[in-house]
């Protein structure tokens, strides 16, 4: 289990709503962004989903704002901040183990 409630490292799961006429070309947009971990083309309200990491939150602000925001079409945003992790890219995260 790792947990990152109190700590400077961010991860965070962010959630678009965009045009969907766009919706394969925002997504190519997005995962061209070093920093993107993982991005899903998804159904539902929610368009695409895409998983970062961050050092800080002053960093993932940044991302929100200067990276995802520009991007034409994106419409809306939800950002989804992990606080615990139990089990990442298939492995189980023992307690006080960081991912």
């Amino acid at each position: 289990m790792s947990s990152y409630y109190g700590d400077d490292q961010v991860t965070a799961i962010i959630n678009l709503k965009v045009d969907t006429k766009e919706a394969d070309k925002i997504a190519q947009k997005v995962s061209e962004i070093d920093i993107v971990e993982d991005v899903f083309l998804v159904t539902g309200d929610t368009d695409i989903v895409v998983k970062t990491k961050f050092k800080n939150y002053n960093q993932l602000k940044r991302f929100l704002v200067e990276d995802i925001s520009v991007i034409n079409g994106v419409k809306d945003t939800k950002t989804l901040m992990v606080v615990t992790t139990f089990k990442e890219n298939g492995e189980v995260k023992e307690e006080g183990q960081e991912s």
